[in-house]
């Protein structure tokens, strides 16, 4: 059995297989891999890192009740990543990939705090150069199986890693209220706006930003846009809390404050980012226009079955990798689908059975992660099994807002990491504002 590992780390760390103090080891270099004859019962294994002076630091250690699910392989075949538990705090996060039934891999990032991890990012970089988590109706917390397509608060989303929210919302006796579809979400505008001021104004995560996008559910055209200016008006922060322009900004004019992205109103009458068309399930996506800035949109959610959970993933998938384009182009895509009844949104979402025992159905975000570990961990690269060491492909550039349905399941705090971890490869200095 082999087991591969990619330090994406910047530091040069050390796997030690056995004890802290003994046992075999090998030196891991940043950005390099390397394949090792591995023993289940070799357990625990340590990483350390090295100072310049090549001395070890405190090293994280991954206890044995965990080996046991990382390193021992006796995870079922359906299960094919995950992110590793650590004790303690650690310089960095792991995660699992199996790569064939003989071949696993460790993944080993630096870690980032997902509260804060704009404040990383220089001020000149544009949004749409970034990678911004989101969630498909951000505040459908009820009407499960139909309706339901979150169920962690909005301050609990923004501190994980959300940047890109969505919000639906219909007139109930005069106020703004969180809708989905026919079925009401309960939560009125004015405390989504209380949490987005809270964030944005806290001292940890000031550095942040948030695009708001707001979308209609009904159908009082004319009534909708003055209750969302006036109940940001009288919100804590105001109209100055908000980026009100049609156009993409630079991260450094947006830090500490909310972006507009309304879906309501007509050309004119509207503040902020504006979509000019919204066709409703465009499979194969489509392309729309912001002050010099080409925005290409993935909506496709009226998906037939299930059966078509493999189509989805990559058309969602695809529109991240963009090709060269003569101008400045941000992707927007939706992971999300739903159908009755073969499609709902936890199915598509999280799959159905028992996938991680190999009975099931993997869903959309199992396949997310999957993809996004492979293209961050250069996983042609770990394939190619002849050499022992050998350098890793160039950094892979993934862009985007994704906006994602239970954005935490099935890998329980997996997928939001490797998002924000796209921030940060595929960079080259005096690029996209870098």
């Amino acid at each position: 059995m082999h087991l591969t590992i990619s330090n994406q780390t910047h530091d040069d760390l050390i796997c030690r297989f056995g004890t802290k103090q003994g046992g075999d080891h090998y030196l891991l270099v940043p950005s390099l891999s390397d394949s090792i004859p591995f023993s289940p019962k070799s357990t625990p294994i340590w990483f350390l890192g090295c100072s310049q002076d090549g001395s070890f630091k405190e090293p994280t250690a991954i206890t044995e009740s965990v080996t046991s699910v990382a390193i021992k392989l006796t995870m079922a075949p359906g299960r094919k990543w995950e992110r590793v538990t650590l004790q303690g705090d650690s310089p960095w996060i792991i995660y699992r990939n199996r790569l064939s039934r003989k071949h696993h891999g460790l993944v080993v990032f630096p870690y980032r705090d997902t509260s804060c991890f704009l404040a990383s990012i220089p001020d000149s970089v544009p949004l749409s150069c970034l990678m911004l988590p989101g969630t498909h109706e951000t505040m459908a917390f009820y009407g499960w199986p139909i309706s339901q397509c979150q169920y962690k608060p909005l301050d609990t989303q923004l501190h994980a890693g959300i940047r890109v929210t969505d919000i639906r919302l219909s007139i109930i006796d005069g106020r703004l209220i969180a809708y989905h579809g026919i079925f009401p979400e309960f939560t009125p505008f004015a405390d989504i706006l209380v949490t987005l001021h809270n964030f944005l104004t806290s001292p940890s995560t000031a550095s942040e930003t948030v695009v708001v996008s707001i979308k209609q559910e009904d159908w009082d055209t004319e009534l909708f846009p003055q209750l969302v200016h006036d109940e940001i008006v009288a919100s804590p922060g105001g109209l100055q809390m908000w980026f009100l322009e049609n156009r993409i900004p630079n991260l450094g004019e947006v830090r500490g404050k909310a972006v507009m992205f309304s879906r309501f109103g007509s050309d004119g009458c509207t503040n902020g980012i504006h979509p000019p068309i919204w066709p409703d399930s465009a499979k194969e996506g489509f392309e729309w226009e912001c002050d010099g800035t080409l925005v290409r949109t993935h909506d496709w959610y009226g998906i037939p079955s299930f059966l078509s959970i493999h189509e989805k993933f990559s058309l969602s998938m695809e529109i991240l990798n963009p090709p060269n384009f003569p101008v400045p182009t941000l992707s927007i895509s939706f992971t999300s689908a739903s159908s009755i009844p073969l499609a709902l949104p936890p199915v598509i979402a999280r799959g159905f059975g028992w996938p991680k025992w190999g009975l099931g159905f993997e869903g959309v975000n199992h396949r997310v992660g999957k993809w996004l570990l492979s293209q961050l961990s250069s996983d042609n690269a770990i394939r190619l099994q002849n050499a022992k060491v050998w350098h890793m492909d160039p950094d892979p550039r993934i862009r985007g807002w994704v906006l994602m349905d239970y954005y935490d399941d099935p890998i329980d705090a997996g997928i939001v990491p490797l998002l924000v971890e796209c921030n940060f490869r595929g960079r080259m200095a005096g690029e996209e504002g870098w």
